[in-house]
């Protein structure tokens, strides 16, 4: 596209001068003007036509003088690049014009190629501002994407959790600066029984998300169906395997408490092996749930059911591997050592709600001030007896 040069001068001759003058370059679409006779015509087309570059204005004209039409210009169209003309000697009114926004000026009688060598640095002044621009409303768009998708992510975690007599449950997300897909969930299955789960969406931004959103949906209506874990992950995944337009996938972990019981029955989708601390001696067992593919690969993919028995006070703690990964400035990794080391440390004696925060505040504390990379995701679920 040809660079716009709008020319502003009341002399009738101008125009074809500058025509000739620029003919080669107008002919190669290099190059486009149009003109006008005074401010009042400049700013009409300004108006009309946002893709002008450069303003090449005199100073003195009717109606509206060039001066008055930098002020103007200035306040309304800020990334355009004006140059004006002015009597050698006038050094005021060049002055003026200068504080009020023109980029450069040349001199009366006008020497074309001091013209054109001008209006090029305008136009090159142009183009990068405008640019600048362009990536500045861009940072910002990125800016809004990510806090909706933060909005998103964090109004679709739970905020509140009951009181009952026969379970305690806590969980707590703490998002990264660049938002991801974490998700933790818990909800009644019937009178007797709690299911929870834990999730972690590949990928960053507003598509995960969003994502992550779908995923929490399609996981609660199969929950609600009485389904077997295994079963429940199987619905889930040849759901969002049915339409798959992205190559997002989700690591996910859902158990089922029979609360009458003490047992827990579980699944994994390739992620991280939930913990179990164990109430009489506060040794921390791992679940051996790392079986099965992540959900939303292959629609075919299946999963295991595994089940064990909780005695009063056990506390199962999962979590994503924004705690394992946690980094310090030397790239270091938090890993799931150094979970268990901390989780064997009297838990059993503090309420399920302080082993999270004991957990999500570890792994800052390991990272020492180290930008946090992924989202730190941590739910807990403590059984207390038949109630």
């Amino acid at each position: 596209m040809p660079h716009n040069i709008l020319v502003v001068d009341d002399e009738p001759d101008l125009e074809a001068l500058i025509t000739q003058r620029f003919r080669k370059r107008i002919r190669s679409s290099e190059l486009a003007f149009q003109f006008a006779g005074n401010g009042e015509e400049a700013l009409a087309k300004l108006q009309a036509d946002p893709s002008l570059d450069v303003m090449f204005t005199d100073i003195n004209m009717p109606v509206m003088d060039g001066l008055t039409l930098l002020s103007r210009v200035r306040e309304e169209h800020p990334l355009l690049r004006s140059v004006i003309a002015s009597a050698y000697g006038d050094m005021p009114n060049i002055r003026t014009a200068l504080n009020r926004g023109a980029f450069d000026f040349v001199t009366k009688p006008i020497d074309f190629e001091d013209l054109e060598i001008t209006l090029n640095k305008a136009i090159g002044e142009s183009v990068l501002r405008k640019q600048a621009a362009q990536d500045r409303d861009h940072l910002l768009g990125i800016h809004r994407e990510l806090d909706l998708a933060r909005n998103i992510q964090e109004s679709l975690v739970p905020r509140t959790f009951p009181s009952d007599a026969r379970f305690e449950v806590f969980g707590c997300m703490v998002p990264a600066a660049q938002v991801g897909g974490d998700l933790f969930d818990f909800f009644m299955l019937d009178q007797h029984k709690i299911g929870f789960t834990v999730g972690d969406v590949s990928g960053k931004g507003f598509p995960a998300s969003l994502f992550m959103a779908v995923s929490r949906t399609v996981l609660r209506v199969a929950a609600g169906k009485g389904l077997a874990p295994h079963e429940c992950l199987m619905e889930v995944n040849r759901f969002l395997c049915e339409d798959k337009s992205t190559a997002l996938f989700l690591t996910c972990f859902y158990g089922i408490i029979d609360l009458a019981t003490g047992t827990l029955d579980y699944s994994s989708a390739a992620h991280n092996p939930p913990y179990v601390v164990r109430a009489n001696s506060n040794q921390v067992e791992t679940l051996d749930a790392s079986g099965g593919l992540p959900l939303a690969l292959f629609g075919t993919a299946e999963y295991q059911t595994a089940s064990l028995t909780l005695e009063p006070g056990d506390t199962i703690v999962v979590f994503t591997d924004g705690i394992s990964e946690a980094m310090n400035a030397n790239f270091d990794q938090y890993e799931e050592e150094r979970v268990v080391a901390l989780l064997q440390q009297q838990t059993s004696s503090v309420t399920v709600q302080q082993v999270v925060e004991r957990v999500i505040a570890g792994a800052h504390a390991f990272a020492d001030g180290a930008p946090q990379s992924d989202d730190m995701t941590v739910l807990g679920v403590r059984y207390l007896g038949k109630g």
